[in-house]
């Protein structure tokens, strides 16, 4: 049996039938219909129309006009609701956009125009959604560090939509730092790196709170500046604040994400041992002790490749946000390694270490330590 034929009208013609009295429905999500849709229009998503058209189309023999953006998803209701009885549907030709250049009246929906319109590409993806973006956007996220990799990592979390970025770092602009560090400008030069991420994040999106602490972290307060946080991504410069934060996110059960790059090469791995002891492993198992200094200087000392920290820092950025939506498969017991010369990418498999002195199963917290002196040991 072949799929009925569906009249397909004009806007025109379909506002004049709906005065007429004919149901006129906007098949487009909610987002889209944010931008304004047309008057008098009933809003139902089309998998809901087509789910349970009986809800919203009490009765078969009404005359039903849909409409959707361009006309391609109204005409395929109109197919599916005429398969299932209703003998009077037409498709909208052209859609909304149609709709719009015959300047005909549009209504504009009460409340959050800007979530949805800033939002709207996240939106369209099932695996987010409006349920997902309002997570990201309740969510609270530390980064410790506004430099080479913070500056990506909070660039693209503000812009995704992350609610709270507590950013924590006690340095200032220097001019060397622009050549990767993409929060700061020329004119910020000897403000405080918190204080110049502020205002770039800011003006990016004013929907998310930034919360500058132009602190060292240190074991005095690390729990404060973390404790609330629901992902947290290690942008450190120095072995010692790495040490300091994997400890302190095994104790307070908070996913690290970790970040580093050296010359041409970066790391990123997703450390969770706090909320899953003896199954993921924590920075410590990967490195029990650090190396000596003169085997691990910093960008400062040994110089970076100015892309590479925010190839690195997207990557961390990406895995928070799949830590926060809770799907994917976060980089949790591997490690990605990035070579920038080579393009090329390869991944190593971390296992817990069943004795390490921190997040083996069972044990526990052996307490902060001097991880100055502890990395100067190394």
């Amino acid at each position: 049996m072949s799929a009925p034929t569906i009249p397909q009208i004009s806007p025109t013609e379909a506002l004049a039938r709906q005065r007429a009295g004919a149901l006129l429905i906007d098949v487009r999500e909610t987002h889209e219909c944010a931008l304004g849709y047309p008057e008098g229009a009933l809003r139902v998503p089309r998998a809901k129309l087509e789910a349970e058209p009986g809800l919203h189309v009490a009765r078969p023999a009404t005359e039903v006009l849909l409409i959707c953006a361009s006309g391609r998803r109204s005409l395929l209701a109109a197919e599916c609701l005429a398969g299932q009885g209703y003998a009077r549907v037409a498709s909208v030709a052209g859609g909304f956009a149609r709709w719009l250049e015959e300047n005909l009246p549009v209504s504009r929906p009460e409340g959050d125009t800007d979530f949805y319109q800033r939002y709207s590409r996240h939106l369209l993806l099932p695996e987010v959604g409006e349920a997902g973006q309002r997570r990201l956007e309740a969510a609270r996220v530390a980064l410790v560090g506004a430099g080479g990799l913070g500056s990506p990592a909070a660039f693209y979390l503000a812009a995704a939509g992350i609610g709270t970025l507590r950013l924590a770092d006690d340095d200032v602009v220097d001019r060397s730092n622009l050549q990767r560090q993409i929060l700061h400008t020329d004119d910020r030069v000897g403000l405080p790196k918190v204080q110049s991420a502020r205002a770039t994040l800011a003006a990016l999106n004013p929907r998310v709170r930034v919360e500058p602490l132009a602190e060292r972290i240190t074991a005095a307060n690390v729990e404060r500046l973390i404790g609330d946080a629901d992902v947290v991504i290690d942008g450190a410069d120095n072995f010692a604040v790495r040490y300091l934060l994997s400890d302190a996110c095994v104790k307070l059960g908070k996913p690290l994400v970790y970040g580093a790059v050296h010359r041409f090469e970066g790391q990123v791995s997703v450390f969770d041992a706090g909320r899953q002891r003896g199954r993921a492993p924590c920075y410590r198992c990967l490195f029990p002790a650090p190396p000596p200094p003169e085997f691990a200087p910093n960008c400062a000392e040994a110089g970076v490749l100015g892309v590479l920290p925010g190839i690195i820092g997207l990557l961390q950025a990406n895995e928070a946000i799949k830590l926060v939506l809770g799907f994917g498969e976060p980089l949790i017991g591997r490690l990605l390694h990035f070579d920038a010369l080579a393009m090329r990418f390869r991944e190593t498999r971390l296992s817990p270490d069943p004795d390490c002195a921190v997040c083996a199963a069972g044990k526990p917290f052996p307490g902060y330590i001097d991880y100055q002196r502890f990395c100067a040991a190394g």
